[in-house]
């Protein structure tokens, strides 16, 4: 039975059995949330391209962080 709080049915639908946050707890705050979203495109909502979308934010505001550090030093 799937719990709203602590194990909506998204985050336990992935066929390796594994959840999200087991892999994400890892990463920064970009790379962690980009995962997820690509981890759970089209399980949480119907519309995998904008969970894909939104993946691609996270990558990119963490290349821009990169960056910013590259080029400050």
């Amino acid at each position: 039975m799937s719990d709203p709080v602590n194990k909506p049915a998204h985050y336990t639908s992935h066929p390796s059995g594994i959840e999200c946050i087991q892999i994400t707890e890892h990463m920064n705050f970009n790379l962690g949330n980009a995962v997820k979203y690509i981890w759970r495109a089209g399980l949480k909502s119907s519309d995998p391209v904008q969970d894909l979308k939104k993946a691609a934010f996270y990558i990119q505001r963490e290349i821009e962080r990169i960056e910013r550090l590259k080029n400050n030093g």
